[in-house]
């Protein structure tokens, strides 16, 4: 929604649009529902931690934008695909990933067992949080003691990564393969697993989901738990293992 004194045409999530899908067609209106939906789910975790969200009217240089762009199919009949991606606050979203079958042929082909348009986007968006809550305000050295150097060399760190694949023993050290790539995608993959654990635990919360409580205590106050605004991830880790080691037991019984 959009309030009527606002200087603003479209809605929190749209307004960052650049390259859109074709809604004249079919197919272009499908994906674009499928790739909203996701938006909007990243601005509710954005609006509820207030980060910094500048668009290109406020910050033409490194504001935030969204190309969502289709494959290029070329004069000889062969596809192209659109390399999801982050360049000072342009990110492009490879729209055919809004079909099931495309993004399930990547997921296996890059070996990413977690694989989603809401991932894209909250990984993609953790560069530009990066950028805006990292080297804008002078956090650099903080930032190395925790990830590393971000110096060193990107492009080969991805084609090594990909070569090689993860260290071994990674699983200690990292919260996926990709994060062992480079320090960037490692910030990246963590802010998005950052999103991704308080977000599922808010709704689970909503819908009363707990894993029993050792006290009555402990049950008063999980009634006051707000994920978005605890600071101790310890707090958070110890709520989200058990329901994720649940939740993937159950998906398991229902044969996925």
């Amino acid at each position: 929604m959009v309030p009527a004194d606002s200087h603003q045409s479209y809605c929190q999530a749209c307004r960052y649009n650049g390259l859109v899908p074709d809604a004249t067609t079919e197919i272009g209106l499908k994906r674009w529902r499928a790739i909203a939906e996701a938006q909007r789910n990243l601005f509710y975790s954005f609006l509820r931690w207030d980060l910094p969200r500048p668009d290109r009217n406020e910050d033409p240089e490194s504001g935030l934008i969204f190309d969502l762009k289709d494959d290029e199919i070329l004069p000889d009949g062969t596809c192209k695909p659109v390399l999801i991606g982050h360049d000072e606050g342009r990110i492009v979203i490879r729209t055919a990933e809004a079909d099931d079958a495309t993004r399930e042929q990547m997921r296996e082909q890059l070996n990413e067992p977690y694989r989603t348009l809401l991932g894209h986007f909250r990984h993609e968006t953790g560069h530009f949080i990066w950028n805006k809550m990292v080297r804008d305000v002078g956090k650099i050295d903080s930032f190395r003691e925790v990830f590393g150097d971000e110096r060193q060399d990107y492009a080969e760190a991805l084609e090594t990564h990909y070569k090689n694949g993860p260290p071994q023993g990674w699983p200690n050290s990292y919260i996926s393969e990709y994060a062992t790539s480079h320090p960037w995608e490692d910030f990246a993959e963590c802010f998005a697993h950052n999103l991704h654990i308080v977000d599922s635990l808010e709704t689970a919360h909503i819908y009363g989901i707990a894993l029993a409580p050792l006290s009555h205590q402990e049950m008063a106050a999980y009634a006051n738990f707000d994920p978005y605004s605890v600071l101790d991830f310890d707090k958070i880790a110890d709520v989200w293992i058990p329901l994720s080691v649940a939740l993937n037991s159950i998906h398991r019984s229902m044969g996925e």
